[in-house]
C-alpha cells in the first residue's frame, strides 16, 4: 500500500492506562481500538449498537488476547445518553487517559437528532463537545492524558453558520458535514487554550479516505463500482486511516504539544478560518447553549 510510510511506529505500552472510544464498533474506530488492546490499555467502546459493539469487543480480545474490553451504550444524537454515559464513567472509572471522539456520520439527508439539532452537527460535533466536558474532570485527575478528535480535511470547505447553525434554511448534506468537521477543529483549538497547565492535551486529525461504513450515504452502488477503481489508490484501509489517531493518542514526541492538526502522522496546518480563536470561542458558547451546559458543570474556562 502507498500508506506504508504513514504508519505510527510508536513502541508505547498503555498498560494500566484506560482508553474510551467512541464509534468503535466498526472501520478506523475499531482498528484504533484494536491497536490499543494490543498495547495493553482497559479499552471502552462506546457505541450506539452495542450488539455490534459486543461483537468488536469479542474479536478485539480474541485477537490481542487483552481482555479488558468493555462496551458502553453511547448514542451521540441524544444529549440524555451522553450525559448517562459521562455519569457512568465518572462514577466507575478511577481514571480515563486517553479520551478518543471518533464516532461520525457522514453526508446523511436532512435528520434531526432527538433534540432537534442537525444530525451531523449534532452527532460529529455537540454529542462529543458534551462528553468531552462532562469528562475533563476525570481527565484532568489523570493527567497526563489526551483527548483526540477525528476531525477530517473536509472542514476546509466549511464555514460555521452561527445564525443558521441547524441549517433549516438551506441544506445541503455536504455543507452539514463540513461545517460539522470544521466545528471538531475549531473545538480543539479552543479545549486546548482552556486546558493550558492541566496536563490534558487536545489533538484533532484527518485521518484520510476510508473506505468504510461512514460513505454508505454517498454514493450508489453502480457509481460506487466505476468511481471505485480509480479511488482504490487512494483510498486506505482502516488499519491505514487508523494510524493518525493512534499516532495523537500515543505518540512521545506529542507530549508537550496540544491543539494542533495532523494527518498521515504529522502536523499539518488546517485552512484559516480553522485558526478563527474569536470563531472558535463564538462556537463554544453556541455549542455550551445549545446542549444546556449548567455553568456548574463547565469545569474549564
Amino acid at each position: 500500500s502507498p500508506f506504508e510510510a504513514s504508519l505510527c511506529q510508536s513502541k508505547v505500552r498503555l498498560d494500566g492506562k484506560t482508553v474510551l472510544i467512541t464509534g468503535a464498533n466498526t472501520g478506523i474506530g475499531k482498528e484504533t481500538a484494536l491497536d490499543m488492546a494490543q498495547r495493553g490499555a482497559r479499552v471502552i467502546l462506546a457505541c450506539r449498537d452495542t450488539t455490534k459493539g459486543h461483537a468488536a469487543a469479542d474479536d478485539i480480545r480474541h485477537r490481542t488476547g487483552n481482555g479488558n474490553v468493555q462496551v458502553k451504550k453511547l448514542d451521540l444524537a441524544s444529549l440524555q445518553s451522553v450525559r448517562a454515559l459521562a455519569k457512568d464513567i465518572q462514577e466507575n472509572e478511577q481514571h480515563l487517559d486517553i479520551l478518543i471522539n471518533n464516532a461520525g456520520i457522514m453526508m446523511c439527508p436532512k435528520w434531526k437528532t432527538e433534540d432537534g439539532f442537525e444530525m451531523q452537527f449534532g452527532v460529529n460535533h455537540l454529542g462529543h463537545f458534551l462528553l468531552t466536558v462532562c469528562l475533563l474532570d476525570l481527565l484532568k485527575k489523570s493527567a497526563p492524558s489526551r483527548i483526540v478528535i477525528v476531525s477530517s480535511i473536509a472542514h476546509k470547505h466549511g464555514r460555521i453558520h452561527f445564525d443558521d447553525i441547524n441549517l433549516d434554511k438551506d441544506y445541503k448534506s455536504d455543507k452539514s458535514y463540513s461545517q460539522s468537521k470544521l466545528a471538531n477543529v475549531l473545538f480543539c483549538r479552543e479545549l486546548a487554550a482552556r486546558l493550558q497547565g492541566t496536563g490534558v492535551n487536545v489533538y484533532c486529525l484527518h485521518p484520510g479516505v476510508i473506505n468504510t461504513e461512514l460513505t454508505r450515504h454517498l454514493l450508489p452502488n453502480w457509481a460506487l463500482k466505476i468511481v471505485g477503481t480509480l479511488l482504490m489508490m487512494l483510498i486506505k484501509t482502516p488499519q491505514e486511516g487508523a494510524q493518525t489517531t493512534i499516532f495523537c493518542a500515543v505518540d512521545e514526541s506529542l507530549a508537550n504539544v496540544s491543539g494542533l492538526y495532523y494527518s498521515d502522522c504529522a502536523p499539518k496546518t488546517p485552512a484559516p478560518h480553522a485558526q478563527d480563536d474569536a470563531a472558535a470561542k463564538k462556537l463554544w458558547d453556541l455549542s455550551a447553549s445549545m446542549v444546556s451546559l449548567a455553568e456548574t458543570q463547565q469545569s474549564v474556562g
